[in-house]
């Protein structure tokens, strides 16, 4: 039983690390484009106001990836942990988006 919890426990922090990354990575795609756009200063300011949400939700996720794989009690807490950093990104990557989508 024990195998079984840390293996979804690597899971789930492997994946809402994903999600943290990914909206890591978007927002440094964001930030890049804005900076060599002329008239990119408003969202190169949103983007930095940003990165502390992304960073936060990147350094809990790495936390629930070290969590993971100890007793019951920790992995469960990775579990919390690494599934609420996750959607949390995944909230945030989605309002970015949202904020910033174009038509086509």
């Amino acid at each position: 039983m024990g195998m079984v919890m840390d293996l979804i426990a690597y899971v789930v922090a492997v994946v809402g690390l994903l999600a943290a990354l990914a909206h890591d990575g978007y927002l440094a795609m964001l930030g890049s484009a804005a900076r060599k756009r002329a008239g990119g200063a408003p969202i190169a300011q949103y983007v930095r106001g940003r990165w502390p949400v992304a960073g936060v939700t990147t350094v809990v996720a790495l936390l629930a990836l070290w969590m993971a794989g100890g007793s019951a009690f920790s992995d469960v807490l990775a579990i919390v942990v690494g599934a609420g950093s996750g959607m949390a990104a995944t909230r945030a990557l989605q309002a970015t988006k949202e904020r910033f989508r174009t038509g086509g």
